[in-house]
């Protein structure tokens, strides 16, 4: 199997895997604050990331003295917000709008990745971005007042938390290996929403426990396979397909709460996805100048 190919399939497992999870979130988000979700979803991945961290044989580079400790806690509280913001949006929205709105983060990316990483944005990718909002215009349908929907607002505001997220997580990866980045996000969360939802805290309810092991075990399996798509891939190539997520959000919504989108969400999705998609495939022509498989 080609390097591309090979990526291009472990990218369609991952975002399975991380819509399945997100469809578990906003079953918990049901009974749970914001917060405590967070918390959960941090806790229960905590062992699995352990465990993978000793048999990859990193965990002094986990521990390390010489790890960006100002930049993991800026990272953490991006993580944080990202997490508690999606998970309120998710108790109102469907998991195919909220993905809708979601989809951003790229467009977010480009405009940060000037003044923070020092790349170039051209002309024709700022013309994306821009109609990549009006993709969002589209998927708010402001005329029915959705500009004022909470659940909208949070779930935007999480794609700039994701979107900084990112970036701060590229300033580390320069230094450190991807090991320390998984580490202490997870904790991040664990810790973080922890703390944050201790006056709101309530007991898990015992018939939860499946969806919090299907929590573990899909965010996890997401997580190698998303890593494993972006190492053996063209990134210009590979990230195309994380837009795969809308078409499972779909059909999670249908299966489990029978909601179908409307037409203007699906057509604003469409928009930003296409906008997503030229700001990815700038990258392509320099891989492939370079010989990049």
């Amino acid at each position: 199997m080609t390097g591309n190919l090979r990526s291009i399939v472990a990218m369609l497992i991952a975002m399975a895997m991380f819509s399945c999870m997100d469809a578990l979130l906003k079953v918990l988000a049901g009974s749970y604050s914001p917060l405590q979700v967070t918390a959960l979803r941090g806790l229960v991945a905590m062992p699995l990331v352990c465990l993978y961290v000793i048999w990859r044989r990193e965990l002094g580079v986990v521990f390390s003295r010489n790890l960006r400790w100002r930049l993991h806690l800026l990272r953490a509280v991006f993580s944080v917000a990202m997490m508690g913001l999606f998970t309120y949006g998710l108790k109102t929205l469907g998991l195919a709008e909220a993905y809708t709105l979601a989809f951003v983060a790229p467009l977010v990316i480009t405009v940060l990745a000037a003044p923070v990483l020092g790349e170039v944005v051209l002309p024709r990718h700022w013309f994306a971005i821009l109609a990549g909002l009006a993709g969002v215009v589209i998927a708010l349908q402001p005329q029915h007042g959705a500009f004022v929907s909470l659940g909208a607002l949070a779930v935007l505001a999480a794609a700039i938390c994701y979107a900084s997220s990112n970036l701060v997580g590229r300033l580390i990866s320069r230094t450190e290996p991807s090991a320390t980045l998984v580490f202490w996000t997870t904790a991040s969360l664990a810790l973080g929403g922890g703390v944050l939802s201790v006056s709101q805290w309530v007991d898990v309810r015992g018939d939860h426990a499946w969806v919090l092991l299907g929590l573990a075990v899909t965010g996890f399996l997401g997580q190698l396979a998303i890593t494993e798509a972006f190492r053996h891939g063209q990134a210009a190539v590979v990230a195309a397909f994380e837009y795969s997520a809308l078409g499972w959000a779909v059909g999670l919504d249908w299966l489990f709460w029978q909601a179908v989108p409307q037409f203007h969400t699906l057509l604003g999705g469409a928009v930003i996805i296409a906008s997503g998609i030229l700001l990815i495939r700038r990258e392509t022509p320099a891989a492939v100048k370079a010989g990049t498989p």
